[in-house]
């Protein structure tokens, strides 16, 4: 886990490993829940388009399977964001096993319960791991997490702004980019043979 103080405010900016985020998604055994989670960590997307996430937003395209993200509270643009496949099966499943039609969306609570979601399960993974860093995750640090995960893979910065929605490299790099992961630093210091 990779924590910076906020410039500005208490708390601080979190990062998660790859192993943190496999902790987080099995303190969820509600699919909804599952889904809301995946939604921000998986897929980048900020809270209030986790809850109008609907069947019809997924979308298989050229570049594979992507959803669509129509807005956002934050900006007013349209975009698509890779979606893994096993995310977008549950997501196709929820809307066909449902009497809804396929543009309600499949994560019915309001972004204040999926604050109180993460609140609950990071508290629960504080007492389980005594990690402390846990106090400070956040739902948005989800998406933090995601963007940095990307480029740790090697993912080119400017698609990883495009599929976050970001109209500049400069708010990336600022915002969202952290210390590399855990893994990339990893790889990193095998090249490396007195480390």
């Amino acid at each position: 886990m990779n924590l910076v103080d906020y410039e500005n405010d208490d708390g601080m900016k979190v990062w998660l490993s790859e192993s943190e985020v496999g902790q987080l998604l099995d303190e969820f055994e509600d699919t909804e829940k599952r889904i809301a989670v995946g939604l921000a960590v998986r897929c980048g997307l900020r809270s209030d388009e986790v809850v109008r996430v609907a069947p019809d937003r997924v979308a298989d395209t050229d570049a594979g399977q992507m959803l669509r993200v129509w807005k956002s509270a934050k900006t007013n643009h349209y975009r698509e964001t890779p979606i893994p496949p096993t995310l977008a099966t549950t997501i196709r499943t929820v809307g066909d096993v449902r009497d809804a039609p396929a543009d309600d969306p499949v994560v019915g609570v309001s972004t204040r319960t999926l604050r109180r979601w993460m609140e609950r399960a990071t508290e629960d993974l504080l007492d389980a791991t005594d990690e402390p860093g846990w106090e400070f995750v956040g739902f948005h640090d989800l998406r933090r997490t995601w963007a940095t995960s990307l480029r740790s893979a090697d993912v080119d910065a400017m698609v990883v702004c495009d599929w976050g929605g970001w109209d500049d490299l400069d708010t990336f790099l600022d915002h969202y980019r952290g210390t590399h992961s855990p893994e990339a630093q990893r790889r990193e210091r095998e090249k490396v043979s007195w480390l």
